[in-house]
């Protein structure tokens, strides 16, 4: 679903949006930090989702803003407004990345609370069994509950798998505009152009490096779920 916001007409506009954005992000992200924290003593997953699903729709907000202001600076920006839109874009990679990291958290909290379940469960079967009051259609609706809990669980995996290639994605575009940022400062100053020559190589080879991970990660998943 898109995004609709008004255009600011100036770059204190922008800031002053890019600033209100960071700190409804700051307040949201206390908020989830202390559902992963209690994830376990309390089982409030309507809260957790409408949680995610609003530093979601601010970290789409404040990406358009960074983007609007990376326009403002390559129309001919000052160096000290180019400096002010690095650092707001630092403050979104930062707070994209630590949302990542909580929201693996909390599922990984909520997958074992499942295999827990799971595990009271097969113990109360088998003492059924052994007492003579199983039958065999019970057994078999226990067996389609366990296979179900475990469908929801493989699909919260390739959830986790898909977040982290939206990280990589992300990491992927700040990248592109650090380059592009790079290409500016060569042409000013070509004394330094092996040496950003260097850099740049050296930030394509991370860009690869992760892209296999992440590849390689969703592969493993698909074989997990195929041997399920």
């Amino acid at each position: 679903m898109s995004i609709s916001m008004e255009v600011p007409s100036s770059w204190d506009a922008l800031r002053k949006q890019a600033r209100k954005l960071e700190a409804q992000l700051d307040e949201q992200m206390n908020s989830f930090r202390k559902l992963v924290s209690t994830k376990g003593s309390t089982n409030d997953d309507t809260a957790g989702s409408d949680v995610e699903s609003g530093i979601e729709r601010l970290l789409n907000q404040l990406q358009q803003v960074n983007s609007q202001m990376q326009a403002w600076v390559s129309s001919g920006g000052s160096e000290m407004v180019s400096h002010t839109l690095t650092r707001h874009q630092e403050i979104l990679q930062d707070l994209t990345q630590e949302f990542y990291r909580l929201r693996s958290s909390l599922r990984a909290k909520e997958e074992h609370a499942s295999l827990l379940d799971d595990f009271r469960e097969f113990d109360r079967s088998r003492l059924e069994l052994e007492d003579g009051l199983g039958t065999a259609e019970q057994t078999l609706i226990k067996e389609h509950a366990s296979i179900s809990r475990n469908t929801g669980q493989v699909d919260n995996v390739i959830s986790q798998a898909q977040a982290t290639l939206g990280a990589l994605v992300f990491q992927r575009s700040t990248f592109g505009g650090i380059n592009s940022k790079l290409s500016n400062v060569s042409s000013r100053l070509p004394s330094v152009n092996h040496i950003l020559g260097a850099i740049k190589r050296k930030k394509s080879m991370d860009t690869i490096i992760l892209s296999l991970v992440a590849s390689i990660c969703t592969f493993l998943i698909f074989i997990y779920w195929l041997t399920k």
